[in-house]
């Protein structure tokens, strides 16, 4: 098996330093819109959502995205659907899956309390995961907000084509993997906690796909639709997102480095380095207030 105990931090650090970055312009959008109703996406493999915040939020807490396809998402939907990667969901969902979510939004999910139509739009240069076919894989999804359910993991048929709207005929009807109640690890309401749980990837695979993940609450009608791009190549989790510059890459890895450093020396103390402004008592106070509304 892959070693990865090291990616799996490399990337909850990274989110945590971006997440951070952003808690001034999340408060704007989760005071100011709808019913404050998020509760997690797939971290690994990554989700469009989840990978497009990621890599787009500036040193401001601005989306800026440098990736083709999420530059795309955010001119057809707006910035909220971006600070809100976590709230795809479907409050009325029941489980429920072709015949409820319409062909051409499966990666929305159909979601009517933000925009997330852009995440739908079909193209080759969405941010993805190197993954081998077979292999046995831990996968994580964020827990914004903890709640009981099942995990349903669905994988493309082999002659899906991305180039075209994604419907149901081009998933495989049965799921390679279900995983129910995993345990997580970390606080709920931040980037860097995780559901977390291990699965043979489908065999047979290769080339591009996208992992279609329905996460049914058992407590609520409540489900969570996601699409998470990866190409089986023989890769270990490595993520490449088109567009984005070595120069960039090179600077998330710095400031994941330093933020490593912090972890070690405990989590009393988050600074991020590089491009990510340092954690302040106001940005903490701010993820604080906001949590009441969005756990439930």
């Amino acid at each position: 098996m892959r070693d990865q105990t090291k990616r799996r931090g490399r990337a909850r650090r990274l989110g945590m330093i971006t997440a951070l970055a952003s808690v001034p312009a999340m408060a704007a959008v989760m005071f100011t819109g709808g019913a404050a109703s998020a509760h997690g996406a797939p971290m690994d493999p990554g989700s469009r959502t989840y990978l497009c915040w990621k890599y787009s939020i500036d040193s401001t807490g601005a989306m800026n995205p440098q990736n083709p396809a999420c530059a795309a998402a955010l001119a057809e939907g707006g910035a909220n659907a971006f600070y809100n990667w976590f709230a795809v969901l479907r409050s009325d969902g029941a489980g429920r899956t072709e015949g409820f979510v319409p062909d051409g939004e499966l990666c929305s999910g159909g979601a009517t309390v933000y925009d997330f139509s852009g995440f739908d739009l079909p193209r080759t240069d969405w941010p993805y995961t190197h993954v081998t076919a077979g292999d046995t894989y831990e996968f994580t999804y964020n827990p914004w907000a903890h709640h009981p359910g099942t995990f349903h993991q669905y994988i493309t048929e082999d002659s899906w084509d991305p180039t075209q709207p994604l419907t149901w005929d081009d998933i495989e009807n049965t799921p390679f993997h279900s995983e129910t109640n995993p345990p997580y690890r970390g606080s709920v309401g931040n980037p860097e906690s995780e559901y977390y749980w291990t699965a043979q990837l489908p065999t047979n695979k290769q080339g591009r796909h996208i992992i279609y993940t329905v996460w049914q609450r058992s407590d609520s009608q409540e489900t969570f639709y996601s699409c998470s791009d990866v190409t089986f190549d023989g890769g270990n989790g490595e993520v490449t997102v088109p567009g984005v510059s070595a120069a960039d890459t090179a600077a998330a890895d710095a400031a994941a480095a330093a933020d490593e450093h912090a972890d070690h020396t405990g989590h009393a103390a988050h600074h991020g380095t590089g491009t990510a402004p340092a954690v302040g008592t106001a940005a903490q106070s701010v993820r604080d207030a906001l949590l009441p509304g969005l756990i439930g």
